[in-house]
């Protein structure tokens, strides 16, 4: 019913055209360039939930979809298209099939194929709690109490959006941000998310592009308040995704005191939190605090899918100390239950804490190091700007550039460029960047596919520049800079060259960027090092 009013459907009748067009704005589930609405047809077969939940998975799957059906196979399909797109860790396939194959994985017991308490086996659940303990090094053991275990992360945004808020409530997160999040909360609760917008300008308090401060958290729950929007919670991402940042521990207590004065419930996810692969980073997790400014509406969730690179199988957690929302949630887990042999396998993985020390973690941190460097390398050889970051699978990259227009539109358009050269990138405006020319890239993946992804990156990358230029040249006069990158300490940024403002200085231009392109698409920059001039 109340989906109905807030969609303006009258129960299930109306417009649907009217109706797509009010929840887009009223939601603040802006889907433009991924979908035309007038695309989807009503179906006769739906509700109007069912239409709405039909419509979101129409506009956020396009090029998921294109991938799963041309996939790149180098010996079935070497031109398929190579995934760049879904944050997933294919570095360590022989680790884990090899450590998920071991005889004591291989238990079957009744306890294990009938019903479970639905919060999890008692033995998953503590031993839950002793490895979040040990790794996120918490003052004091926590509690297998505490702990719910679900079918992973998304289906514990789902629960919590519904337990803690009512069919039109807020919850507020920072932009950008993993775009699942929107339909998580959104489809079964009716929840919809505020944004606290980051941007790349470093001003006020601000020392790193995209910084999150309480400023900007204020700001955003003021503005949704005058709106008459009530906003329940307050998500936090740490390690960040897309941006890989990892906050600090007085940030952390910054956000957790915002939260107290105004009585949110704060839902943090680490799921990326043994993911941080350089020694220079420290990664602090909120259980690991001395103390949580509200414990009572404090919420940490945790999955295997990233830290394991396992995202085929289903797990997450949830600890939480608030025994009404542990009991609130539990009800939900009927539905998001996990199969008792894998809940075996899990236990069985998580308390193997010296190969997981030992083995498995210094390998994939060695790993995750070697491909970032790779695909970073390539970044900062094309002059391209990206911020540095040492946490999760991704890198968070300045495309601006590229772009005719500092448009969504034009955004898209790159993206569909990529996507028709055979390699699925992920857009800013999936993460609701405030800034079109933003894209995220997963560089967790094989060394033969990132040197052919890359490949067909700066394959588009130079087209789009020579284009970009010539029609620059046609032009009497270009004085318009926006989307031209900073340089800064935190934005890596190679190529500082400004376009011409004026007819004047066009050859000038003209040379400068054809002097750039050869440098770029040869091995001169590799033979002519200043130390081989020394």
């Amino acid at each position: 019913q109340a989906l109905s009013e807030i969609a303006g459907m009258g129960g299930g009748g109306g417009n649907l055209q009217d109706m797509r067009a009010r929840l887009l704005t009223e939601r603040r589930v802006d889907m433009h360039g991924f979908c035309n609405p007038s695309d989807f047809q009503r179906s006769p077969y739906l509700s109007a939930r069912g239409n709405i939940a039909n419509i979101f998975r129409g506009s956020t799957e396009e090029g998921y979809k294109a991938y799963h059906a041309d996939k790149y196979d180098e010996d079935k399909n070497p031109n398929g298209i190579i995934n760049f797109g879904t944050s997933e860790n294919k570095l360590c396939f022989d680790l884990m099939s090899k450590r998920l194959t071991q005889t004591d994985m291989n238990l079957m017991e009744p306890p294990l194929l009938q019903y479970p308490d639905w919060k999890g086996h008692m033995f998953l659940r503590e031993e839950v709690a002793r490895f979040l303990t040990y790794y996120c090094k918490a003052p004091a053991p926590l509690k297998a109490e505490n702990v719910i275990v679900l079918n992973g992360c998304g289906s514990l945004f789902s629960a919590l959006a519904t337990v803690l808020c009512d069919p039109g409530e807020a919850v507020l997160i920072a932009t950008p941000f993993y775009g699942g999040i929107t339909q998580s909360v959104f489809l079964y609760g009716n929840v919809k998310l505020v944004y606290a917008y980051l941007d790349s300008k470093i001003t006020g308090t601000s020392t790193r592009p995209f910084q999150l401060t309480v400023e900007k958290l204020e700001k955003a729950l003021q503005d949704a308040r005058a709106e008459g929007v009530t906003v329940r919670a307050l998500i936090l991402l740490n390690p960040q995704n897309p941006l890989g940042d990892i906050y600090s521990l007085s940030e952390l207590r910054d956000y957790l005191e915002f939260a107290k004065r105004h009585e949110l419930h704060v839902i943090v996810d680490e799921i990326y939190m043994l993911s941080v692969f350089d020694e220079s980073a420290t990664f602090h997790s909120v259980l690991g605090m001395d103390r949580l400014p509200d414990p009572q509406r404090t919420h940490v969730m945790w999955g295997i899918s990233k830290d394991f690179a396992v995202s085929g199988i289903r797990f997450g957690t949830l600890y939480t100390e608030n025994q009404d929302v542990a009991n609130a949630v539990a009800s939900l887990c009927y539905f998001h239950g996990v199969c008792g042999p894998v809940q075996h396998k899990v236990a069985q993985l998580l308390r193997d804490r010296d190969w997981i020390s030992q083995v498995y973690l210094r390998a994939n941190h060695a790993r995750l190091k070697a491909a970032h460097t790779y695909v970073t390398d390539e970044l900062k050889t094309l002059g391209v700007p990206f911020l540095n970051r040492n946490a999760g699978f991704f890198v968070w990259i300045d495309f601006r550039k590229y772009l005719r227009t500092g448009t969504f539109e034009e955004e898209m358009l790159l993206w569909r460029r990529f996507l028709d050269n055979k390699v699925l990138l992920s857009c800013g405006k999936a993460f609701e960047c405030s800034e079109p020319g933003w894209f995220r890239i997963i560089f967790a993946d094989k060394t033969h596919r990132l040197q052919l992804g890359m490949q067909r990156i700066r394959k588009v990358l130079e087209e789009r520049e020579q284009e970009i230029l010539a029609e620059e040249k046609e032009r009497p006069c270009q004085s318009d800079q926006d989307g031209k990158a900073d340089s800064t300490d935190e934005v890596i940024f190679v190529s500082r060259h400004q376009e011409p403002t004026c007819a004047s200085s066009s050859n000038l231009g003209d040379l400068i960027g054809l002097l750039q392109q050869q440098m770029r698409s040869s091995d001169w920059l590799q033979k002519n090092t200043a130390e081989q001039f020394a």
